[in-house]
């Protein structure tokens, strides 16, 4: 039986494209690549940023915190918006580190489809859950 996630083609479709073209530090790509859990999930650049989407196709999800290159080969973890910030971080590591620590509850593995598809697929797990649990978490 494949237990191969459906997207996962897609995301490394992805990471490949963004390899590719360039504008994301090569350092800062090897370190998310090796964290299982960003590796997963689909990959996307703007502004030399490298961004992280819970699905495969635009318009991305944001609901991850991103990493900026910063001065002198570091680094700021900002977002998920864009008025948001987690702070700096010295190594690439650590900037993937400050990303992991933010995923949100069982995150991953890519979507496949856009962000609203995603939200009505969510939508409908959190029904199914609160329906066999007897919660209902707009009331709790």
């Amino acid at each position: 039986m494949d237990t191969t996630p459906p997207g996962q083609a897609l995301v490394e479709a992805g990471w490949q494209k963004v390899r590719d073209d360039g504008r994301v530090r090569p350092e800062l790509l090897a370190a998310a690549y090796a964290e299982t859990r960003l590796r997963q999930l689909f990959p996307w650049t703007g502004m030399g940023e490298l961004h992280f989407s819970r699905c495969t196709e635009w318009p991305w999800a944001w609901d991850i915190p991103y990493i900026q290159p910063a001065a002198e080969g570091k680094y700021w973890v900002s977002g998920p918006l864009r008025s948001e910030s987690v702070g700096p971080a010295a190594t690439a590591r650590q900037a993937v580190t400050m990303v992991v620590d933010c995923l949100p509850p069982n995150c991953g593995p890519a979507f496949v489809g856009t962000r609203e598809e995603l939200a009505a697929h969510d939508a409908a797990i959190l029904t199914a859950t609160s329906e066999t649990t007897g919660t209902n978490r707009s009331t709790n």
